[in-house]
């Protein structure tokens, strides 16, 4: 906090001029900082002076979850007064067990941040936030399907479990998540994700006709230690008898009928020969 650090000598007004720029009411940061949606986090909890607590994302962010928007507005609880221009105040009861503490600092247990995030961001937007938080702690749907229980009326709730039916902590990425909704919602089974074979893994896929599907983000291409990996991984499945049917972002994006026919072509075939 400015004033602190004002008192203590460890800045001068001049520095705050010349050398930080102003985050909220005396709370401050370097220039040059690019501030990530866990800094945001901690600089509306400053801004409370140590009496609010982390909600929605920037809980999530404090739990360790991803792909949360560097610009996106901080939130918290239990605050009684008007936030400035980048917090979100929100007014709902917290109960005792729905609180953690993470880095001295207090916010919603996973559970509970799933259950905010799930009933107030739609769409898929919604699964990737909820699939990035089950994927960096661990939590369950059944666990937030819990606390979804506590607040049968609560605002939002259809929308949180439309999208527990669809969330999965497997997903390691946003793009993973946009490629299994793209095969449930063409009617394909539901894959499963994270497949063990031996000591690899397959991203998603069914285990029962070996028959995988995987994302293939940048890094499997511009990274040559990763390229090489992936080349040995997918030689030892094949070996396995696994199919792998690849996507790149250039088909997810422009060419999703063709991924599906790719995929339930493979199921077929895989199935045909199961039955002889």
């Amino acid at each position: 906090m400015a004033s602190s650090a004002l008192a203590a000598g460890s800045v001068t007004r001049q520095d705050l001029r010349r050398r930080y720029r102003k985050i909220h009411r005396n709370i401050y940061a370097p220039a040059d900082m690019h501030l990530t949606p866990k800094d945001r986090a901690l600089a509306a909890w400053l801004w409370s002076q140590g009496q609010a607590t982390l909600v929605g994302v920037s809980a999530a962010a404090w739990l360790g979850s991803r792909w949360i928007p560097d610009d996106a507005p901080a939130e918290i609880a239990r605050v009684r007064y008007a936030a400035p221009p980048g917090i979100v105040v929100r007014g709902d009861a917290l109960a005792d067990d729905e609180v953690c503490v993470r880095g001295s600092l207090d916010c919603t247990t996973p559970a509970r941040t799933g259950y905010d995030i799930g009933r107030r961001i739609p769409g898929d937007l919604g699964v990737i936030r909820v699939d990035a938080l089950l994927n960096a702690t661990g939590c369950t749907v059944d666990e937030i399907a819990a606390i979804a229980d506590r607040y049968p009326g609560a605002r939002g709730i259809r929308l949180l479990r439309e999208t527990l039916t669809l969330a999965d902590g497997g997903a390691e990425s946003p793009k993973e998540t946009e490629l299994r909704l793209l095969l449930i919602r063409a009617g394909l089974p539901r894959p499963v994700t994270q497949i063990k074979v031996g000591n690899r893994r397959v991203d998603m896929g069914y285990p029962e006709l070996k028959v995988g599907v995987e994302y293939d983000g940048a890094q499997h291409w511009t990274d040559p230690d990763e390229h090489a990996a992936d080349i040995d991984r997918l030689e030892y499945l094949a070996a396995q008898g696994w199919t792998i049917i690849r996507v790149s972002a250039r088909q997810l994006r422009y060419r999703p009928a063709e991924i599906v026919r790719r995929v339930g072509d493979a199921l077929l075939s895989r199935s045909a020969t199961t039955v002889r």
